[in-house]
């Protein structure tokens, strides 16, 4: 990945400054701005999650496919992420497969990552050395 001098990313966290492991659980993003290569904004957006959908899970495997993948899923985290849709990145420690093709199919670079410091994350990322762990998918 290249340095990156001007974006919007999100973060999915609870606290607001350590990294969600789950971004079906997470209750917030923390969306940065970044301008020239540094954060020049930092705001909190409260998240959609599975409580909010309380008795619709996840599909499991099945004739529509595996965990996450069906259409009622996609359109769950379709609505989960529509209010960092102005992001180009979405960073998290954890998310299933089904979630992580609905944000490439909004728009959104989705990056799974060990990295549990919200700060060191963005950096790596602006850096352009943030690496994407899909081995972390579920």
């Amino acid at each position: 990945m290249n340095p990156v001098d001007n974006a919007t990313i999100a973060v999915i966290t609870d606290d607001s400054n350590t990294i969600s492991q789950h971004f079906g659980r997470a209750t917030y993003y923390l969306v940065a701005t970044i301008e020239n290569g540094q954060i020049v904004k930092r705001e909190m957006r409260s998240k959609l999650g599975h409580s909010h959908f309380a008795g619709q899970h996840h599909a499991g495997q099945g004739p529509t496919g595996p965990h996450g993948l069906d259409t009622d899923s996609h359109n769950k985290h379709l609505q989960m992420s529509e209010v960092i849709n102005d992001c180009q990145a979405l960073i998290c420690g954890g998310m299933g497969g089904g979630a992580y093709q609905s944000m490439q199919a909004r728009g959104i670079r989705p990056i799974v990552t060990d990295i549990t410091d919200i700060d060191q994350a963005i950096l790596a990322y602006i850096e352009g050395k943030i690496v994407d762990k899909i081995e972390r998918l579920h």
